[in-house]
């Protein structure tokens, strides 16, 4: 058995609103030299192994959950193809309850509530599924999913998110110097957080979509991983790969481009990220505009960032807050 674990943000962008990374984890019936020798890429086809249950955009719909590059998903399905998908594999995967976004955090992410509740804005009250015109068809599929996982031999699923929020996002560029260090810091609390909390002494492989188009990742795992001995398999445009021992297990992380539309827990991590941010940023707009009449919602990326900024200043003068506490520097 071997642990495949996909790592995978959304909302780096923005210049309002919260940044989310997600890492997606499960075990897989195939040994880690199995997958590098039956795959050179070191991937497991979950899309395969899961077809009863799952698609990617290319494939035909036949009833089944779409898995895929969070991009694609929400531009041809919006917040509700994330959310059919999102919803069903997380219920299908453990025994929670998704019934509200506060639910929702305190599952995926429970150290994100005490720096959301920082914020004027956020509540948690915002009801799931948010989106679907059936709010209950999801817990009937994620019931298909935790079977068609079974059948699979694919178990152990834990999924984790990290949220920043701008006061925190701001302080971090403050420190690193430049807006990868949000990256950084988010990628090192997921490392470490699957050190601490996945079971077993199975063997890790980590797939990570590339941070824009950085190469090196050698010092940034290093830190993260202190007690562990890196050595570089590689670096190039195509592939950043690398070997972490004396943890106790093997572990190999590789940082591929466009990864979410290579490997399923990938494709899972940023369909939560996205979903994650798009139900947060809800109640963002929400909040506004219960205090700005005729307010259009925004999406919080630049330029109508700049137009929902000026909208909200009369409102932020009459609250008593400062625009360093919703806006992005970088």
């Amino acid at each position: 058995m071997t642990w495949i674990i996909g790592i995978d943000e959304a909302g780096y962008g923005p210049n309002l609103g919260p940044f989310v990374m997600t890492a997606a984890a499960c075990r897989v019936p195939i040994s880690s030299d199995g997958l590098r020798k039956g795959r050179p890429s070191g991937k497991a086809d979950l899309w395969g192994l899961l077809h009863p249950i799952v698609r990617r955009s290319q494939d035909a719909d036949e009833g089944r959950l779409l898995i895929d590059d969070s991009k694609h998903v929400y531009t041809a399905h919006g917040l509700a193809g994330l959310e059919r998908g999102v919803l069903a594999s997380l219920a299908g995967t453990a025994d929670c309850s998704l019934g509200s976004l506060a639910a929702l955090i305190d599952w995926l992410c429970p150290d994100a509530q005490e720096e959301l509740r920082r914020e004027v804005w956020y509540r948690g009250v915002q009801p799931l599924p948010a989106s679907l015109a059936d709010p209950v068809a999801w817990q009937t599929e994620a019931a298909r999913f935790r079977d068609a996982c079974a059948g699979a031999g694919v178990t152990g699923w834990q999924v984790r998110s990290v949220v920043v929020c701008p006061p925190r996002f701001n302080a971090l560029v403050e420190e690193g110097g430049t807006k990868g260090h949000v990256l950084a810091h988010a990628l090192a609390s997921l490392l470490r957080w699957q050190r601490r909390n996945l079971p077993s002494e199975d063997d890790r492989v980590f797939f990570i979509d590339k941070h824009g188009g950085r190469n090196t990742y050698a010092a940034m795992l290093q830190h993260a991983l202190p007690e562990g001995i890196l050595t570089i398999e590689q670096e190039s445009r195509a592939c950043s790969a690398y070997r972490i021992h004396g943890l106790g297990r093997s572990m190999r992380l590789l940082f591929q481009p466009h990864a979410e539309g290579e490997y399923f827990c990938v494709a899972l991590a940023s369909m939560t990220s996205k979903y994650l941010r798009e139900v947060l940023m809800l109640e963002f707009n929400r909040f506004w505009q219960e205090h700005v009449s005729d307010l259009k919602p925004t999406a919080g990326y630049p330029g109508d960032a700049a137009r929902f900024l000026r909208a909200i200043r009369p409102a932020l003068a009459k609250l008593g807050l400062c625009e360093a506490l919703l806006w992005r520097r970088k």
